[in-house]
This record gives C-alpha cells, sequence and structure tokens, in this order.
C-alpha cells in the first residue's frame, strides 16, 4: 500500500508509529521520541486503508469500532494523541486533505445538516442525551454536568477532582450573571438540571430550565423534587423558539452547538424578546478559532446529528441587529482537554459496564469519540467561548472586577 504508506509519512513525524497490513506488510514511519509512546496498528482487513483515504476521520473510526482495526503499545488515545500532536492547529497542519473539491462536497453536506430544522431538533437531541442515564452516571462528575469544567491550573492538577473543577465551572457562570435574590431565570439546554439546581441554592434565584430531551428532563424534575425546590427550579420539555418570558437573566451551556447557523437571529431575536429591560445573557458553547468550519462525518454521523461548532464571528454575526450587546468574550483554551481526559478515564474504568449495558462496538465508539474530542482541544482548532450579552449596556458595572468578587465569594461557599 505505496499510497497509504505516503499518507502515513505525511502524518507521522515526532513519535513512531508502525502498520501491519492485512496481508503480513508493514511500514513503520516516524521516529521515536520519548514524548510519545511506539504504536503498531494491525489492520485486520484489506479495506482499512481504503476506508481511511478516503475520510481519515470516519474511516479510521468505524475501522476501530468494528474491530478490524487493533493497537499494541497504547490505546485509541495513545494513538489519536499522536496524529493531532503531529498535525497540530497552530502548525498550520491538517489531518484531512483539503482539495477545492472535497471542500465544495462537504461545505453542500454542511450547510444541509446546519439548518437543523425544528422538525429535526427533538430527535438530533435524542440521538445522544436520550442514551441511558447509567451511561452518563458512570463518566460524568456527581452532578451530571456534561459540559467543560474549570480548572484554576492546568499544569498543577493534584488534588483537583472532576467534581471541584465542575463545581468551580459553575461559580465560574453564575458570576458573570450578576444574581440577585428572587430573579427569575431560564436554562437553555438544561440538561439534567445540575446548573439550575445550583443556582437557586447558591443564588436564591428562580429558575426555569428547558430541554428537547426527555431522558434529561425525567432526571431534572426527580432532582428538584428530592431537594424540595420544585416551586422554585422548574423544568419543561420545550423548544426554546416556544417558551414565554420574561426573564431577568438566561443562560445556556453546551446548547448553543445545536441552534444550527441557519437559527442563529432566529435564537438571539428570542433571547433579547426574552429578556427584560436590564436582562443579562450568559452563553457557554464550544467554538472554533480558525472561522467558520464544517462538522466532521464521524461526528455527524454518529454523535451529534445536526450539531454545528460555530466560530466567534459567527455568534457576533447572528446577534448583530438584534440590538443585543456583548459585553464580555472569555475563551477557555485548555479546560476542556483536561475536561476529556477525566471523562476518558472514567469510561475506561467502568468498560465492563459499558459494554454490558451496550456491547464492545458502542464502548469502542465512545472512547473513539472522548479520545477525538480531548486531542482537538489540545491540539486542534477547538476552545470554549463565554459570551455575554446584555440589552441596556449600564445594567453591568463597567469593570469586570464583580465577576471575581462574586465568584470568590461562591467559591467560598
Amino acid at each position: 500500500m505505496k499510497i497509504f504508506d505516503r499518507l502515513l509519512k505525511r502524518l507521522v513525524s515526532q513519535g513512531q508509529l508502525t502498520v501491519i497490513y492485512h496481508d503480513g506488510s508493514s511500514a513503520t514511519v516516524g521516529t521515536a521520541d520519548p514524548a510519545f509512546p511506539s504504536l503498531t496498528l494491525k489492520f485486520l482487513d484489506s479495506r482499512v486503508p481504503i476506508d481511511v483515504m478516503r475520510d481519515p476521520r470516519l474511516g479510521m473510526a468505524e475501522a476501530y469500532m468494528d474491530g478490524r482495526v487493533e493497537i499494541e503499545g497504547g490505546g485509541i488515545m495513545e494513538f489519536i494523541s499522536l496524529i493531532r500532536a503531529n498535525n497540530a492547529w497552530g502548525k498550520g497542519k491538517s489531518i484531512s486533505a483539503k482539495g477545492p473539491i472535497r471542500r465544495g462536497f462537504k461545505a453542500l453536506r454542511q450547510t444541509l445538516w446546519r439548518a437543523n430544522h425544528r422538525s429535526r431538533a427533538k430527535s438530533n437531541v435524542a440521538h445522544h442525551y436520550d442514551l441511558s442515564g447509567a451511561l452518563y452516571s458512570l463518566f460524568l462528575d456527581k452532578d451530571r454536568q456534561y459540559s467543560c469544567a474549570y480548572w484554576p491550573d492546568a499544569d498543577n492538577q493534584a488534588g483537583i477532582t472532576l467534581e471541584q473543577a465542575q463545581e468551580d465551572k459553575k461559580a465560574h457562570i453564575a458570576a458573570k450573571l450578576l444574581l440577585k435574590p428572587g430573579m427569575k431565570v431560564l436554562d437553555i439546554g438544561c440538561g439534567w438540571g445540575g446548573m439550575a439546581l445550583y443556582l437557586h441554592r447558591t443564588c436564591g434565584v428562580d429558575v426555569t430550565g428547558i430541554t428537547l430531551s426527555e431522558e434529561q428532563l425525567k432526571v431534572a424534575r426527580q432532582r428538584a423534587q428530592e431537594a424540595g425546590v420544585a416551586d422554585h427550579v422548574r423544568f419543561e420539555l420545550i423548544d426554546y423558539r416556544d417558551i414565554e418570558g420574561p426573564f431577568d437573566r438566561i443562560v445556556s451551556v453546551g446548547m448553543f452547538e445545536h441552534v444550527g447557523t441557519a437559527h442563529y437571529r432566529t435564537f438571539f431575536n428570542k433571547c433579547r424578546d426574552l429578556l427584560t429591560p436590564g436582562g443579562v445573557m450568559l452563553i457557554h458553547t464550544i467554538g472554533r478559532v480558525d472561522g467558520p468550519g464544517i462538522t466532521d462525518a464521524f461526528t455527524q454521523k454518529y454523535i451529534f446529528p445536526g450539531g454545528y461548532i460555530p466560530a466567534l464571528s459567527e455568534m457576533v454575526r447572528g446577534s448583530e441587529g438584534t440590538r443585543l450587546m456583548v459585553t464580555d468574550v472569555e475563551v477557555l483554551r485548555i479546560h476542556y482537554g483536561l475536561t476529556l481526559r477525566e471523562w476518558y478515564k472514567r469510561t475506561m474504568k467502568h468498560k465492563d459496564e459499558i459494554v454490558a449495558l451496550y456491547d464492545e462496538r458502542f464502548f469502542r465508539l465512545w472512547t473513539f469519540y472522548l479520545a477525538g474530542a480531548a486531542t482537538v482541544f489540545e491540539h486542534g482548532s477547538m476552545v470554549n467561548f463565554q459570551v455575554q450579552y446584555v440589552r441596556d449596556r449600564r445594567a453591568l458595572p463597567i469593570t469586570r472586577d464583580y465577576m471575581a468578587e462574586a465568584e470568590a465569594a461562591l467559591r467560598g461557599r
């Protein structure tokens, strides 16, 4: 497979990768490097190289999921880390070849998927979030925060648990909302209710959480009932386009990725209409640092159908003309990579339980997803954006000092 050998040489120079083909022949690329494990891939059928060349991410993912590829010297995290590190965004490199014909085809496909029409939105959410609650309980923190945690120091994590990092994330977000007791808050994409319950518990606000996931709704409502706060923290199965206000604050964590670029203006117009004149909104979303892009075929097919990671330029363009003012932007560069590695560790620890819930193929799919996601935040073009909006420029203090003060108070609790 001389053509595939050339692809390997393009992808790997640091660290050593050996591929053993189905016919017994082999090729080794790269140079041994103590910073990387030396890995061996075994292709168990002749289709694997062709599938990978056609679409590197999807081809490798499906071959791995189907058990047609074996990895020696490490696991899927080590393999994807090796490939990503050798093709880092900061070095101007890419895993996929980007010819004009391929770009045009992908752009057309992406335009169709980005629409995320109302009729498809609920089924797209259910595809991922209506998986067994037992699965999420095995790798998430106790509060089931399925979004980027907040790590105070990337190089000194000893003693900081995932649970603590997720608590710190909620405090970090709450501080930016400048909450006061009795305020009405809307949580768009409330997940299993953790953020809504936290805001009520720590800030004394009334929260309405909305979701399109029936499984998440059941858990969130049960948690509110068990905490005895169901009259202050309510959860509804409803599209954001159908909710009625007004609200003093809006928070949305990890939902904007499912809006679809065609609906950004609709989203921001609706949020403005839902906010009181002195209202504040905070959106926490995964984002692209390299401008508008295309969702890879693996993610689109298996993980988040209809999902799209926005560039900051797309977010701002979507809100322009809605008379919402951007008042603060923060970029979390490393935090999600750290979070995802914790999820990966917990997933590996609970392999037997996950295989029992689903099967070996699903476990391989899930670990491929987590490994790919972690490394794209470490070496690729993904970050997290936290973007704050107001209707009235005088709704917030004119410096950021209040954020640090509120966050310190919340973390002190």
